[in-house]
């Protein structure tokens, strides 16, 4: 059975019209650190990335940040006590932030947010992990692309052969239990399997 010990959260650089999406990325940075689960981000002091990983911090959590070079004055990279990586382009950031962690959550967010849980999304319906993903849908932020994917599955563009399994939480503290609930019916080796590896361990 796996644990969850690190998740990775995708989210956005801006903080969004509702003030619910900051309150409940602070709530979750104060569960991850109340539970003892490492917070993965992408780095930044700005938006959704700040409250989620200043609220984890501030909490005495474990913080990693993985920001490349040109975006830490953009996005002011993460001014409380963390583990600070800084890469040279977006693509090493993201297979970092894969590697690093053992569970993906996706609060609200713009283009960049979803192309990175589309990715994870994909990585899994090619079989390359078997970590647990999940969207925080924030007053219903993530219902039109939960809607895109039912649609897809009724044109037969996602076949049972080739599934995508998304799991989904109105309320931040269902995060944490339903990554946990995914992650025990996976092997250990097998969650924390690079890519290239899984297929020999599962």
């Amino acid at each position: 059975m796996a644990r969850i010990e690190s998740v990775c959260v995708y989210c956005g650089s801006a903080s969004g019209s509702d003030p619910l999406f900051a309150e409940e990325a602070r709530r979750f940075g104060q569960i991850l650190a109340a539970e003892g689960v490492r917070l993965v981000y992408g780095g930044g002091g700005i938006g959704l990335m700040g409250e989620v990983a200043s609220a984890t911090a501030l909490a005495g959590g474990a913080v990693t940040g993985i920001i490349p070079r040109f975006l830490m004055n953009r996005e002011r990279a993460f001014a409380h006590e963390a583990e600070m990586i800084v890469v040279e382009d977006m693509h090493a950031r993201k297979r970092l932030m894969f590697e690093r962690a053992d569970a993906f959550v996706a609060l609200p967010g713009g283009v960049g947010t979803l192309e990175e849980l589309v990715e994870q999304l994909t990585w899994a319906q090619l079989g390359r992990h078997r970590k647990p993903i999940l969207i925080a849908n924030t007053s219903g932020f993530w219902d039109p692309f939960l809607s895109l994917i039912e649609h897809m599955r009724s044109t037969a563009f996602i076949r049972d052969t080739t599934p995508v399994e998304i799991l989904s939480a109105d309320r931040v503290e269902d995060i944490l239990p339903r990554l946990r609930e995914a992650a025990a019916a996976v092997p250990e080796r097998a969650l924390h399997a690079a890519d290239g590896e899984l297929a020999d361990r599962m």
